[in-house]
């Protein structure tokens, strides 16, 4: 499972950084939280296939995290999508994806299936479920939790040593059903590694720091608001926004596995000192950049 930070900017994009969205990425899908203007376009640089967007959660109506939807969609509809798409959101989105649509016309042939947003588990399937929680912020907004439910890693390497192509035969045995493979019968247990706990990526979108934040984010990677250094504090008030400060003091107090900085305000050009001021809180803290990836797997 991978992380890929596509736009890392607080309410204006810069020359390095984007407006808000980060792509899950999980077995062939991708779940994108939020969707500044220009989503699309970082999508195609970071080499991320936007047709295999399956869910959509837009934290909140703030411009910099929604004006990327009209133009994905029209893209997703010129390159002839037709499996439904998902999209949440707070109290507005209805409205909001009306108005997109009456905008010029649009080349969609595929359905779109619009949600509010509700604090509770929204999404569900067989190896994960996605919760959503109300934050502090200066409108209405959500955070969203990604918990991959316990199970047990597929060892490529063992299965190839089998000979099994990649394929559907790969599948059968990640479900538990035995294959037949060349006169073998290859049991699960024999390309599977010991039961483990699933990943989890905590999201909070724009807020201030909240105890229910971090108590989510034990053994998680906390993906947190981090607007001002700390010695903006009185700003991240009245913006009702965080410091890199806050972040890190909210992952280790919750006992998160990672905090990467996230919506960077512009008057950073360089934000390397909000990474250091949360280092000298949480050691496992990493400033995201536009495009960076981040493998859940190689996280310590």
């Amino acid at each position: 499972m991978e992380i890929v930070f596509l736009g890392t900017s607080a309410a204006m994009p810069t020359k390095y950084r984007n407006h808000s969205a980060i792509a899950l990425l999980n077995d062939g899908e991708v779940i994108l939280l939020d969707c500044g203007e220009g989503t699309q376009r970082q999508l195609i640089r970071a080499k991320v296939n936007y047709m295999h967007i399956s869910r959509i959660f837009i934290t909140h109506l703030h411009g910099d995290h929604f004006l990327g939807l009209p133009g994905l969609i029209q893209t997703m509809g010129f390159s002839g999508r037709d499996k439904p798409l998902e999209i949440f959101g707070p109290e507005g989105i209805e409205g909001l994806m009306e108005n997109i649509f009456s905008m010029g016309y649009y080349e969609k042939n595929f359905e779109i299936k619009v949600n509010e947003l509700e604090e509770t588990v929204i999404a569900e399937e067989k190896n994960y479920e996605i919760e959503a929680f109300k934050v502090e912020h200066s409108i209405p907004a959500f955070g969203i939790f990604f918990r991959e439910k316990k199970g047990r890693r597929f060892l490529r390497k063992k299965a190839e040593e089998f000979g099994i192509p990649p394929g559907p035969l790969y599948k059968k045995l990640q479900n538990g059903e035995p294959v037949e493979f060349n006169g073998k019968v290859i049991i699960p247990e024999m390309v599977l590694g010991k039961p483990r706990e699933g990943f989890k990526v905590l999201y909070t979108g724009d807020t201030r720091p909240l105890e229910k934040i971090m108590r989510r984010c034990r053994g998680a990677v906390l993906i947190h608001d981090s607007t001002f250094s700390g010695k903006l504090q009185e700003n991240a008030i009245e913006t009702l926004h965080s410091t890199s400060i806050e972040a890190a003091d909210t992952a280790k107090k919750g006992g998160a596995k990672a905090l990467f900085l996230t919506h960077i305000s512009p008057r950073y050009k360089d934000a390397t000192p909000l990474l250091e001021e949360a280092r000298k809180i949480f050691e496992n803290s990493f400033l995201s950049e536009d495009l960076m990836r981040v493998n859940l797997g190689e996280l310590v």
